[in-house]
């Protein structure tokens, strides 16, 4: 698996998205929040990942677009750890719970925490 975060693995579409939210299920670790389901995509994707800062916790859209360039980042750079030995299909939409700017490392950290308890889960 690469280590980028191609156009085709961005969660995109109303229908999917609004599934994802109701059927889902979901890990906190905090500043994290993420809500995931198994599904079927047509093309050979393992993950389809979408991110998400609310916009009544963090006022100011440079620092909303920040934090989301940073979730995206820490996505991209760990996810070979995550998905290498999966083979079902997976959607994600990572949520943004704090208020205050936050660094790539505390980011990182509570992903693979999060992912760890995802994987822990979907294994059992």
């Amino acid at each position: 698996m690469k280590q980028t975060y191609s156009k085709r693995e961005r969660l995109k579409g109303k229908k999917l998205i609004d599934e994802l939210f109701s059927q889902g299920k979901s890990v906190s670790v905090y500043p994290l929040r993420i809500v995931y389901k198994t599904t079927d995509f047509e093309t050979s994707v393992i993950a389809k990942t979408g991110v998400s800062v609310s916009k009544k916790k963090v006022k100011l859209a440079v620092k909303r677009n920040k934090i989301k360039r940073l979730l995206r980042e820490a996505y991209r750079l760990n996810k070979t750890t995550y998905f290498n030995n999966i083979t079902t299909q997976y959607a994600f939409m990572i949520l943004y719970l704090g208020k205050e700017n936050i660094s790539l490392h505390k980011i990182e950290q509570a992903m693979t925490t999060a992912f760890q308890k995802i994987l822990k889960k979907e294994m059992s």
